[in-house]
């Protein structure tokens, strides 16, 4: 009887952890040690009582007592606070992790995780955005292995699987372009929250959302693009192709290309990582013929309209701090943007001027990144776009 595996979902009530379970479910052989949330304390609960894992995490405080109540009369340990899912991922017993955290969150667990040695299914872009070359060195020490979950960059783990690394030409990332890649510089700076929340292609949460409408989140991909294969920027190529199909493609140093396609559907990533180094029949597999497919056409990325695709490249060949100065400024000015105070295109002004505002630092401890990051907020904070 095959072995029964102990997984960690940190992020478990979002898209990601909920698609994990699915997945798992769906596969066998898995138990649950730890389901981490951030606020959603019902959800959790629900979760926790199909799944009995060992302990779960709530960041907020505030849903603590519910949370206990809810869980009462199981064997289930309730911890609360924002170290609660990095003190798990540290004392909790797990073959293996899935960070499908938001934001800065993810950053301790993953570092906890790679720092035992354990592999880590990662969505959370933040671990390597923020804190890349301080966990490729910790992963190079313990053996970890960061098994990427984001479906463009598993499409590049795909196509690079039996594959060296100095063969490669270049990686060229897929986006989607947003809702806006049609839209000329006069209507993009009218844009509203509403009209940016509308994605053509995926349901995600606010941030990403607004992120990958200002093409921020093909940016941070490209900054984890670099951590996760060791390329440099001048190596990792955007292009937009707006149905989606084509995850990622890798062209080689004799011309030829490899990609990774496919209808969209992140339970296939997910899979993939947990079942490297092997494949399982997929259990939610649909007929996907090519026939059906639209026409697979692909197009540069305009840096002037999409500014922020731009100052991503520029904060990974700056390196160090950058990148975490570069996520901390965006995670306000996307919010200042949500909340009306600020216009689509002052997301980018904003960005640059906390960049240009603070030097960069090497990016050696989790104390680093973090002030970086939050050096970045505060700058980020208390500009006013002219």
């Amino acid at each position: 009887m095959p072995e029964i595996r102990r997984l960690a979902i940190f992020g478990s009530t979002g898209s990601i952890g909920t698609q994990s379970l699915q997945v798992i479910e769906a596969m066998g052989g898995y138990s649950i040690s730890v389901l981490s949330a951030h606020s959603n304390w019902r959800f959790l609960a629900e979760q926790a009582l199909k799944w009995c894992p060992v302990r779960v995490t709530l960041a907020d405080s505030s849903g603590y007592t519910a949370l206990k109540e809810a869980l009462a009369g199981t064997n289930i340990e309730v911890v609360s606070g924002d170290e609660a899912a990095a003190q798990a991922a540290r004392e909790i017993d797990y073959d293996i992790a899935i960070n499908g955290l938001v934001g800065l969150s993810g950053l301790r667990p993953s570092y906890e995780v790679i720092l035992r040695g354990i592999d880590l299914a990662l969505a959370n872009k933040e671990s390597l955005v923020l804190g890349g070359d301080l966990l490729s060195g910790l992963q190079a020490k313990t053996g970890s292995k960061i098994l990427p979950v984001d479906s463009e960059h598993s499409a590049i783990f795909q196509c690079l699987l039996g594959e060296r690394i100095e063969d490669v030409r270049r990686l060229i990332l897929t986006a989607s372009g947003g809702p806006f890649r049609t839209w000329d510089h006069a209507q993009i700076s009218n844009v509203t929250p509403v009209q940016a929340l509308k994605h053509p292609n995926w349901q995600m949460g606010a941030k990403v959302t607004i992120d990958s409408a200002t093409l921020m989140n093909k940016g941070l991909e490209v900054i984890e693009a670099h951590h996760l294969f060791g390329l440099p920027s001048s190596q990792i190529d955007v292009r937009i192709h707006q149905v989606s199909i084509v995850h990622s493609l890798v062209q080689f140093r004799d011309g030829s290309f490899k990609a990774q396609l496919g209808k969209p559907d992140m339970r296939l990533p997910i899979q993939v990582a947990l079942t490297y180094p092997g494949r399982m029949v997929m259990p939610f597999l649909e007929d996907d013929d090519p026939s059906d497919w639209p026409p697979l056409q692909f197009a540069p990325v305009d840096l002037g309209k999409f500014p922020c695709l731009r100052l991503a490249y520029e904060a990974l060949e700056i390196g160090g701090t950058a990148p975490a100065m570069l996520n901390g400024a965006d995670e306000v000015a996307v919010s200042r943007f949500l909340n009306h105070e600020i216009g689509f295109l002052d997301i980018a002004r904003i960005v640059e001027y906390a960049m240009n505002a603070c030097a960069a630092t090497p990016a050696d401890s989790l104390e680093a990144v973090i002030a970086a990051d939050a050096a970045g907020r505060s700058i980020a904070t208390r500009f006013i776009p002219g």
